[in-house]
């Protein structure tokens, strides 16, 4: 076995379409809108991948995406590519690879998370949206202003407006909740959804909900694969979710991870 770094677009997309549902965010980013801003590992047997991992480095703070269901391969992969990784990132992390890398770095947990996938898309089609509108460059500053108190904390790139994919409420002029999506790809069928929230003084209304079935409503005219992460606390989303016909296909851990010798 030895690891290598990858630059075959078509080579990355078969292993990683093994598990398509797994793998949303991965695929996405092969796309030419994220792919300048990704960093490709693979582990080799018989010059065959058996392991993928990607470090996405398009914000501020790196993210690694290190998902498998063939953990010895995965874990392997890790410990190879351990003196590449850089000195401070954010990890999703299939459950007990953070013991992989504990002798060298420092991982703070923030939890437990699920992967959903759209399943039943019969649920989205007909749901009445007529209160949900698109979102635009032109709202930049309220958008952040809006995440800023709604969800301090949240991954919002404004980069990912220019996909068109992004969908909020208003309540008397006020922006009351948005959403919309980390990954997008029409070229790989593809998406991701990101960044839902409604504001503290309007939760329990369903807005957030509205929201979601509008970006899938969208989305799903141009990609066949749709899905999203969510922390396994959070139930009333999850039971949103589900009602929206999403389905829970893997479990993983998210940290904040430290080379030791660097903090």
């Amino acid at each position: 076995m030895k690891f290598v770094c990858l630059h075959d677009k078509q080579e990355i997309e078969q292993f990683l379409k093994r598990n398509i549902l797994l793998h949303i965010y991965s695929i996405g980013d092969l796309d030419h809108f994220f792919w300048p801003y990704t960093i490709w590992y693979g582990l080799k047997t018989n010059d065959n991948l058996s392991a993928v991992a990607l470090l996405y480095c398009g914000q501020e703070l790196p993210i690694l995406l290190a998902l498998s269901e063939n953990y010895d391969a995965i874990a392997e992969l890790l410990r190879s590519i351990s003196h590449l990784l850089p000195p401070r990132f954010y990890a999703h992390l299939s459950p007990g690879l953070e013991g992989v890398l504990s002798d060298t770095h420092q991982f703070v947990s923030h939890g437990e998370h699920y992967k959903m996938a759209l399943h039943d898309k019969g649920k989205i089609a007909n749901f009445d949206c007529s209160g949900v509108f698109p979102l635009t460059t032109v709202e930049l500053e309220e958008i952040e202003a809006f995440y800023q108190d709604s969800y301090p904390g949240n991954w919002f790139d404004p980069r990912m407006l220019a996909t068109q994919q992004y969908f909020g409420i208003r309540i008397g002029g006020q922006l009351v909740s948005a959403g919309g999506i980390h990954v997008y790809s029409s070229q790989y069928s593809v998406a991701a959804l990101g960044n839902i929230a409604t504001h503290p003084a309007h939760r329990r209304r369903g807005y957030g909900k509205a929201v979601s079935a509008r970006i899938c409503q969208s989305v799903s005219k141009a990609v066949n694969h749709i899905g999203l992460n969510v922390k396994a606390d959070n139930h009333n989303a999850i039971t949103c979710y589900e009602r929206l016909g999403f389905e829970i296909i893997a479990t993983y851990g998210e940290f904040m991870v430290h080379r030791k010798s660097e903090k």
